[in-house]
């Protein structure tokens, strides 16, 4: 992975047009189906900032130095063919750290144009759950700071800004997180059976459930549950056939209950959320935006959209109970430049 400019122009350059995406805005963030709509000539790329807990349990930051551009900066690189930006992001870290990170929040994304092009960079922040950092062409030096000293070493303000929104999200620690998964793409019910439960996923849904499996695992889940439709078991099994878990048909997680026993839902709902840890939920287009919409109304993070297409993700974050963060991925696909 070789970056694109060396030298990234400061924020106050950023284009701000909405169709080139504001400077890291908000809590409630979204990847569109199409990322590169209004884009001029796009080249993506995905980063975190990496974070973790010194002997002093106080958190501290991750900066690199890259010896071709001699700059101190953020993890990030490009994105790959066939890659969505979650799954660019862990794997460019790998490469260049070593460390063996838990995608967090997502920041939002910078852009800054680099020649004819228009260089777009999402970053999310970041645990280090471990790996061993060994110099190499990319990195030859990562510096654990505090947040003040970490901001006076990055080379570019950017940084410094992005620096900035993780901090702000680490005051915060994130105590549960449901990846709310809509299931994939299932055949319709005329050409396939009258038992609605019965529709298997079709030939696009298998793709989108392959692609949905290493998405999901970025953020490194504990468990899986599945509503009752086949289509969302079919869903929940390539998720949990690719990080190695078992999953757990729950009723409560599905249309029919969230109908017929609303409390009861929510009272489950709750109970995985106080339980901690990273759950993922496959579910259904009723219940999903329903459900964080009262999410949404019950936390801290008032909302206005809740968009549920069939195989999209939110990543819901929680602290003691309350929602503190949103993201959502309109689809897992790879990106398209």
């Amino acid at each position: 992975m070789t970056d694109v400019t060396k030298q990234p122009p400061t924020p106050q350059s950023l284009p701000a047009t909405p169709q080139t995406g504001e400077f890291l805005s908000g809590r409630f963030q979204e990847i569109p189906a199409d990322v590169s709509v209004g884009i001029h000539h796009p080249v993506f790329a995905a980063g975190a900032v990496l974070w973790r807990h010194n002997d002093a349990d106080e958190i501290e930051f991750a900066c690199i130095h890259r010896p071709f551009y001699d700059d101190w900066s953020l993890a990030k690189g490009k994105v790959d063919p066939g890659e969505s930006l979650p799954v660019a992001a862990v794997r460019e870290i790998t490469e260049e750290t070593g460390y063996h990170i838990q995608l967090g929040k997502l920041l939002g994304r910078v852009t800054y144009p680099v020649r004819n092009r228009t260089k777009v960079v999402y970053y999310w922040v970041s645990e280090v759950l471990g790996g061993e950092f060994h110099p190499n062409d990319e990195v030859d030096e990562i510096r654990w700071l505090p947040l003040d000293t970490a901001r006076e070493l990055l080379t570019y303000p950017a940084d410094k800004q992005v620096l900035d929104k993780a901090a702000k999200r680490c005051m915060t620690p994130t105590t549960a997180r449901i990846i709310l998964v809509r299931h994939a793409k299932a055949h319709s019910r005329n050409i396939w059976t009258d038992d609605d439960h019965l529709r298997p996923l079709t030939k696009k849904g298998k793709r989108q459930a392959h692609f949905l499996a290493p998405l999901v695992a970025t953020y490194r889940p504990d468990r899986v549950f599945s509503a009752p439709p086949v289509r969302c078991i079919d869903t929940a099994a390539a998720i949990a056939d690719h990080i190695n878990l078992t999953p757990t048909i729950a009723p409560e997680a599905g249309d029919d209950a969230w109908i017929t026993s609303l409390v009861q839902c929510q009272q489950w709902f709750s109970d995985i959320i106080n339980s901690g840890g990273t759950s993922v939920v496959v579910s259904q287009g009723l219940l999903i935006p329903d459900l964080v919409a009262w999410l949404s109304a019950t936390g801290t993070l008032p909302m206005d959209s809740f968009p549920a297409k069939k195989a999209s993700v939110w990543v819901l974050s929680f602290s003691d109970g309350a929602l503190t963060g949103a993201d959502y991925f309109a689809t897992p696909l790879p990106i398209r430049e």
